[in-house]
């Protein structure tokens, strides 16, 4: 067996576990907050740009 072989199996083996273990409610709620975070930190950042003009 080559160690490609191996890496793959192994790579698959671990998204396979994760995959079960995941619902899609914690999909939903992750992708929400990742929105919320992101808008949150362009209005800071646009925010502070305009604080520091002045």
């Amino acid at each position: 067996m080559k160690m490609n072989d191996i890496r793959i199996g192994t790579v698959g083996g671990t998204l396979c576990s994760i995959w079960a273990s995941l619902s899609l409610g914690d999909i939903l709620q992750t992708v929400v907050m990742a929105a919320i975070g992101t808008v949150v930190s362009f209005l800071t950042s646009r925010l502070l740009g305009r604080c520091r003009k002045k």
